[in-house]
């Protein structure tokens, strides 16, 4: 069964950011560390990976493709089968993204939306 697992969140100051998300809601910080272009913090709530995310430059390729500004970045969900995902979201309009063999198959949805699709246990379900 598919579910919601992750949400990305592109933010103009890490720390900020995280303290709001710790003192407002409670969520617990589980790991920092820097990808491609950007520093990620991944925190949760006990259900679900949700990620902060600092750009090194507004000017990256990847911040660029993500939007100006603080926004949702993305979001993932579980599927059992990464490349019958794939041929669906291709089939339905969708736009691959990645990189075969990435552990998360990003893709754009029809309407500009961003995701990607990981096998179960990516994140830390419960």
């Amino acid at each position: 069964m598919s579910r919601i697992v992750h949400l990305a969140v592109k933010v103009n100051d890490l720390e900020e950011a995280t303290k709001f998300y710790s003192e407002v809601f409670g969520f617990t910080e589980v790991k920092t560390g820097r990808n491609r272009e950007h520093i990620s913090r991944h925190m949760t709530d006990g259900h679900i990976d949700f990620t902060l995310m600092k750009y090194d430059s507004e000017d990256s390729h990847e911040a660029t493709l993500a939007g100006e500004g603080p926004r949702l970045h993305h979001w993932g969900v579980t599927v059992d089968d990464q490349e019958l995902a794939a041929e669906k979201i291709k089939q339905y309009g969708g736009t691959i993204l990645s990189q075969k063999g990435e552990g998360a198959l990003k893709f754009r949805a029809p309407d500009g939306t961003i995701a990607e699709v990981v096998k179960p246990g990516r994140y830390n379900e419960k």
